[in-house]
């Protein structure tokens, strides 16, 4: 086998190890987070015609407080198991088309630029957002299920419902898929442009607790602007992928239309609803990733030298 064949499949393994690692703990110590926000973002005012005996959440800890009450403690980890079983593939993906669209954005360029960053983080965040949006939609729909964890259906079991209802395509399980797109898209343009982009600026500290710290800022950061920036795609592809206010009666269709029926019924600022815990979990979410990546990565290199 040719060197350079060699090293780039070593490199690719190493990306994909690295992300999938990362990936997954990250999820299993923030599902709670995506949960809350999800039922934020799926809630209307009880003024937009919510029934009297509909639990409106007033905030991130009335919403994990409630939920503890009427659904469980567990019910915190409602849908977890769909991204788990993505998060691995999903993180490595990501991670590894990054690295690839490094490649073909570099615009003649012999190192790196912060627009090469941010464009192949737009690319890697569009490859991930149609690999996971299946899984997406059935995360939600269990998401959205406010029985106790007992009366829950299995993922298996949602899934199998969805494609009996809907079938597989843009109705069905890949319901959503442009407002997945948007949001992933924009969020890893964002967070990959920014993170790389000062970490090449900020000097390297030789301590390692300050390395630590230097790169756990950095990836804070990185993933709060992107948060705050997507969440507005976020809240479509909730109501989307979410259920309807009237059943059998399909309210949210597109991406943009969505938007616009929740601005004009809301107000503007509902766009931004479920910000808190969005923020709460992909700020330290991100860091989480990145670090736990470099970290993983640097320990790969060195033991397949």
């Amino acid at each position: 086998m040719p060197s350079d064949v060699k090293e780039f499949l070593r490199q690719a393994a190493m990306q994909v190890g690295a992300g999938g690692s990362a990936g997954f703990v990250e999820v299993c110590i923030m599902h709670p987070l995506d949960l809350v926000k999800t039922r934020l973002q799926l809630q209307a005012r009880p003024a937009a015609g919510l029934p009297a005996s509909t639990t409106y959440y007033n905030g991130v800890f009335d919403c994990i407080r409630k939920m503890a009450q009427s659904e469980g403690v567990l019910s915190l980890y409602k849908g977890i198991l769909p991204p788990v079983l993505v998060e691995t593939p999903k993180r490595a993906v990501k991670f590894l088309t990054f690295e690839q669209y490094k490649r073909f954005f570099l615009f003649g360029s012999d190192k790196p630029t912060p627009l090469t960053f941010s464009l192949a983080g737009l690319g890697a965040g569009v490859t991930e957002a149609i690999l996971v949006n299946p899984f997406e939609m059935v995360k939600v729909t269990l998401q959205a299920n406010k029985n106790k964890m007992g009366q829950v259906p299995s993922t298996w079991a949602v899934t199998k419902q969805i494609i009996n209802e809907s079938g597989f395509g843009l109705n069905g399980l890949n319901r959503g898929l442009t407002a997945t797109i948007g949001r992933n898209g924009v969020f890893n343009m964002i967070y990959f442009g920014f993170y790389h982009s000062v970490k090449g600026i900020v000097p390297e500290y030789k301590d390692p607790v300050k390395e630590f710290l230097r790169k756990v800022t950095i990836g804070f950061v990185s993933g709060t602007l992107g948060s705050i920036v997507n969440i507005p795609f976020d809240v479509a592809k909730s109501r989307i992928q979410g259920p309807q206010p009237v059943p059998g009666q399909v309210k949210y269709r597109t991406t943009f239309g969505s938007m616009a029926i929740v601005a004009r019924e809301e107000g503007f600022a509902a766009l931004y609803k479920g910000l808190t815990p969005k923020v709460m979990r992909l700020g330290p979410g991100g860091a989480i990733m990145l670090v736990v990546y470099d970290y993983v990565y640097a320990f790969l290199d060195d033991y397949f030298k």
